[in-house]
């Protein structure tokens, strides 16, 4: 979506002038915004609590936007509940997410490129999730790079328990004022932070803490949440008191620190807890740990998991130098697999050449992510995986074996799968 000349024009000054605060965004919130935002809104996406689905809403759109933009004006916008659905997380656990109603999803959306109009002019570069244009494959390839160049020898792991569910509503609006003045739009955000949830059993839960994931403005201001909870706070505070170097890589609640100084990196370790606390937020244990990772001894190194890959220190077989090598981590491979069994099971009766298509579709996202450099070991051993799975569903079709290896390969190259690569980006 291009960004809208007025939308430009905020962008700019909230560049130029990092302490301004915006008056009038509600102004924004227009019948040419919301057109706007009305096309790009996904079709098919799931209904919210009232039923009305982006086809039964499109049928009188003009009305529908003419109402809406009234109620705003007006102050008679009210955000309706939000639907739970849960998805299963491959743990045995599920995830929660959260399903607004196709109104508030434009609403959202409008919202959503307004605060990125601004924020997108704060967030720092080491920020990755939920951003325009970059995203996990960007951040691990510069965890990657940086790792690998700089001379790192600590690192600290982390991830925030329940961080979307934890969001305390005082601190996020209070950090929103910081740049925007303008009561009625942060109204509209309280709006959507305090509608309740309709859970799966039909009883309302009120929102005390959080923004549910799956809310179009969610990831925005769970983004800007983070932006002063961590990442200001890191370049801006951590750095000025560590001797050596430090760095920092952030996708969503995930995020590793790395510091030169084994000092700086346990002054850090300790402070972190205290300063997740004093916003309501709480670290993981199972997933947050301090380790040596240097090139300097590297076999006495440990390893670390980030966004589904391991990294650990290798030796090259060519130049005889160390490097940061990452390979799909094995919980990830595990349940990727898993997946791959599922859906397979789930649509072995589609059509020969409508199921090698679908298959194709999730392939080529699984290759372009964890096709990296020196994890060709991994992509391959999943392509192995794909075809036993693949074989052994579309014999289960029927009663009867449908297929010999040799059929099996025979098909294969009348519907061919798309093969592991390494993608260098």
């Amino acid at each position: 979506m291009k960004m809208p000349t007025s939308l430009e024009a905020i962008a700019k000054k909230a560049k130029e002038q990092p302490k301004y605060r915006f008056r009038d965004l509600s102004r924004e919130l227009n019948e040419g915004l919301l057109r706007e935002c009305w096309r790009k809104l996904n079709k098919r996406s799931a209904v919210g609590v009232d039923g009305v689905s982006y086809r039964e809403y499109d049928k009188d759109f003009d009305s529908n936007l003419q109402d809406l933009t009234s109620r705003l004006r007006r102050g008679a916008y009210r955000a309706k509940l939000v639907r739970r659905h849960y998805i299963p997380k491959g743990n045995g656990k599920q995830r929660p997410l959260g399903i607004p109603s196709t109104e508030d999803k434009l609403l959202q959306t409008a919202v959503s490129k307004i605060l990125e109009a601004i924020y997108e002019q704060d967030f720092f570069p080491c920020s990755y999730g939920y951003r325009p244009k970059i995203g996990a494959r960007n951040a691990v390839d510069d965890l990657q790079r940086t790792l690998t160049q700089q001379p790192f020898h600590w690192v600290a792991e982390a991830d925030i328990r329940g961080f979307f569910d934890n969001i305390d509503h005082d601190h996020l609006i209070a950090m929103l004022e910081e740049r925007i003045d303008d009561s009625r739009f942060i109204r509209l955000i309280r709006k959507w932070l305090k509608a309740g949830v309709l859970d799966t059993d039909g009883k309302i839960l009120p929102s005390a803490a959080g923004s549910p994931q799956g809310g179009i403005v969610s990831p925005i201001l769970a983004n800007i949440y983070l932006h002063h909870v961590l990442v200001k706070w890191f370049e801006d505070v951590v750095k000025k008191h560590c001797v050596g170097r430090a760095y920092l890589c952030v996708y969503a609640d995930d995020f590793v620190c790395a510091f030169e100084r084994e000092d700086d990196a346990n002054r850090f370790y300790r402070t972190l807890p205290k300063r997740m606390g004093r916003y309501n937020l709480e670290l993981a244990p199972e997933k947050t740990n301090l380790i040596r990772f240097s090139r300097d001894g590297a076999d006495l190194n440990g390893t670390f998991e980030f966004l589904g890959f391991e990294f650990h220190w290798v030796r090259s077989k060519k130049k005889g130098s160390y490097f940061v090598k990452r390979s799909t981590s094995s919980t990830k491979f595990g349940k990727s697999v898993l997946n791959l069994k599922e859906w397979c099971k789930k649509f072995r009766n589609l059509k020969t050449k409508e199921l090698i298509s679908k298959l194709n579709a999730k392939l080529r996202g699984y290759y372009n992510y964890y096709g990296v450099p020196g994890n060709a070991d991994k992509i391959n051993k999943f392509d192995f995986f794909v075809n036993r799975i693949l074989f052994k569903w579309l014999n289960r079709r029927s009663q009867r074996k449908s297929y010999t290896w040799e059929g099996f390969n025979t098909l294969l190259k009348a519907f061919p799968l798309i093969k592991p690569k390494v993608v260098w980006k």
